[in-house]
């Protein structure tokens, strides 16, 4: 599974969303229909999934910056995570 494929899973467990809605572009609130609960549980399980490569948590200046798909994707490839995991 690639950091993509991983990420969009976890956008629609989280989000409850059809995965054809969960694209890079996809924003959270105005495509998704999340509210800052919804995205505070999505940045919980990403943290949840990539703890061994991210550590414990995002920092919340960070994580306010993850408004889309596209920029949870590229966050988690900044910490060097290995593409296919």
């Amino acid at each position: 599974m690639t950091i993509e494929e991983k990420v969009k899973q976890i956008v629609i467990d989280s989000l409850h969303c059809e995965e054809q809605q969960v694209k890079p572009e996809a924003n959270f609130v105005n495509d998704l229909g999340a509210d800052s609960l919804d995205r505070a549980e999505l940045v919980m399980n990403i943290e949840d999934a990539f703890k061994d490569y991210i550590g414990e948590s995002i920092p919340e200046a960070e994580a306010e910056k993850l408004e889309t798909v596209g920029a949870v994707i590229e966050f988690i490839r900044s910490k060097n995570v290995p593409e296919n995991l």
